[in-house]
């Protein structure tokens, strides 16, 4: 785990250290949190594979009273963004008493003085109710940014911790953020917090926003049952968000228990033919009159020509381009086919896909906000940097932000979250 160094300042939050229930308030460095929890018969624990425990250190490496914080937000909207931010300021400013928390306005442009505004100076008064709000306080962006010159800001503002909120790309610009400190021989920690509603970040089993998405896209599922139902061979059609993991569309499957087919990237499906999806809806509406599909808006990446597919300035995927949205095409595919059939249907389509991830965090989501805050503050004022704050089996953790980059989160085809979907819908491989 990389630090800036010794740890000599006794720390300000004056907790206790007495054992009564066998834990002590501060975490003792070298406290891990093992990788996996079951074991063969006759397998021991791997100590090697685990993660260092996150939360308070009785000792930090930064004088409070001449600390100044940065935080920035990147990448897509979520909701949870402003809970962050706010618990990140009044933990700061509360609780270790640090002379300034600045906030970095539009993501990494933010750092960028061709492209940025100045930043903006966060007191607790600032935000003290942007948490009932979605969105974020600060702004977000995409985009590449010159490390080196977004760390020529962070020394011309004299910062000593730097807060970046985002998903997985985002934690890729921290980790180059943090090689370029590191390369210089600054004390400078950097410090990620993992945001996606897609829940796509590797060694997290959750990231914040995810419950508030999945709470959404069960509004938009009930409602399209609602719409098959009240007509003679009635669709409903649901376009959830998922880039490359479709795990919006599975959870919200799962807690819908109304969808008869979901469909996402990780596993490959045929619309025609004797197996494909439009053979069985036919069979669907002829057994039971309704069908309720969701489908993850990546599932529509194959649909464009890999020469011509357009893309965001990060790099992604445009999938609500006409040309890659999955909505639509499964829309005008199911509705000409059962006009060639001469099966009298009606078909509902929702795409709630900016609902999502825009409105104010839900209370399971608030709650969890606070917490990866509060351990993120922790983690850079024991001067922790280069690390990702996540969660592992409900342990809050430090993870290293070179591994973060070294995978991406998929759903498995072949283990419990698809199986406990396939389960739950009865359909079938469609190839």
């Amino acid at each position: 785990m990389q630090t800036l160094g010794p740890t000599t300042v006794t720390s300000p939050l004056a907790l206790s250290n007495a054992l009564d229930d066998g834990v002590p308030d501060y975490v003792p460095d070298g406290t891990r949190v093992l990788y996996g929890t079951e074991l063969a018969p006759g397998e021991l624990p791997d100590p090697s594979r685990s993660f260092e425990k996150a939360g308070p250190r009785e000792t930090i490496f930064f004088e409070p009273r001449t600390t100044r914080a940065g935080i920035l937000t990147a990448g897509g909207l979520c909701p949870g963004l402003n809970n962050v931010i706010r618990s990140l300021v009044l933990q700061l400013v509360h609780r270790y008493g640090i002379a300034e928390v600045v906030g970095f306005r539009y993501g990494y442009s933010g750092l960028d003085p061709a492209s940025s505004q100045p930043p903006m100076i966060l007191r607790p008064g600032d935000v003290q109710h942007i948490h009932t709000r979605g969105g974020t306080l600060l702004g977000t962006s995409r985009g590449a940014h010159s490390p080196s010159i977004m760390v020529d800001t962070l020394v011309a503002q004299r910062i000593d911790c730097l807060f970046v909120i985002g998903g997985d790309g985002t934690m890729r610009g921290a980790h180059l953020v943090a090689q370029e400190i590191t390369r210089r021989g600054l004390s400078i920690a950097v410090i990620g917090i993992p945001k996606s509603i897609d829940n796509d970040i590797p060694f997290v089993d959750k990231t914040f926003g995810f419950d508030t998405a999945i709470t959404m896209a069960r509004i938009a599922i009930d409602a399209a049952h609602n719409e098959a139902l009240s007509v003679r061979n009635g669709i409903g059609l649901v376009k959830l968000m998922g880039r490359h993991a479709g795990f919006i569309a599975a959870h919200a499957t799962l807690a819908s228990h109304e969808v008869n087919v979901c469909l996402v990237p990780e596993v490959p499906f045929e619309l025609e033919g004797p197996h494909g999806l439009l053979a069985y809806l036919t069979s669907r509406l002829e057994k039971r009159g309704h069908a309720v599909i969701v489908v993850a808006e990546g599932c529509g990446v194959p649909l464009g020509s890999k020469a011509t597919q357009p893309c965001d300035a990060s790099g992604n995927l445009d999938l609500q381009n006409t040309e890659l949205d999955i909505g639509a095409h499964l829309r005008t595919s199911i509705t000409e086919h059962f006009k060639r059939a001469g099966i009298p249907a009606t078909l509902k389509y929702i795409d709630p896909s900016y609902m999502l991830r825009g409105v104010p965090a839900t209370a399971v989501d608030s709650i969890f906000c606070d917490e990866l805050a509060r351990d993120a503050a922790h983690a850079a004022m024991a001067g922790k940097t280069a690390v990702m704050i996540g969660r592992w089996h409900r342990s809050f953790t430090h993870v290293p932000l070179g591994l973060v980059t070294t995978q991406q989160r998929r759903i498995d085809p072949d283990k419990e979250v698809w199986l406990a979907v396939t389960e739950t819908t009865g359909q079938p491989r469609f190839v």
